[in-house]
């Protein structure tokens, strides 16, 4: 299994830019063979996801962040990122980061908080 450990968290004002990043570690893994995500969760909401990146580069985005948020990653560094732009409240959450690989148990970071003040 990998071991994620997010980073960039913090506060900001409504309108403002945050970056986050995740780095990948393990004894033996191939991250390029990871399809990677970040979720995110509100006081008493569900874990929801944000954005996911596959193997093959394509990408998703919940409808709420389309436009806003770009999820990328850099498979010689073993990161994925999130930049948020136009963060507004509601993005308040802490923010997970999911590694996935087919047949084997999901990887997680320990989160990281993102809280935009209006």
């Amino acid at each position: 299994q990998v071991q994620l450990v997010e980073s960039g968290g913090g506060l900001v004002q409504a309108g403002g830019s945050l970056k986050l990043s995740c780095a990948a570690s393990g004894r033996t893994f191939t991250f390029s063979n990871y399809a990677m995500g970040w979720y995110r969760q509100a006081p008493g909401k569900q874990r929801e996801l944000v954005a996911q990146t596959s193997t093959s580069g394509s990408t998703y985005y919940t409808d709420s962040v389309k436009g806003r948020f770009t999820i990328s990653r850099d498979n010689a560094k073993n990161t994925v990122y999130l930049q948020m732009n136009s963060l507004k409240p509601e993005d308040t959450a802490v923010y997970y980061c999911n590694g996935r690989l087919l047949g084997t148990s999901d990887s997680w970071g320990q989160g990281t908080q993102v809280t935009v003040s209006s």
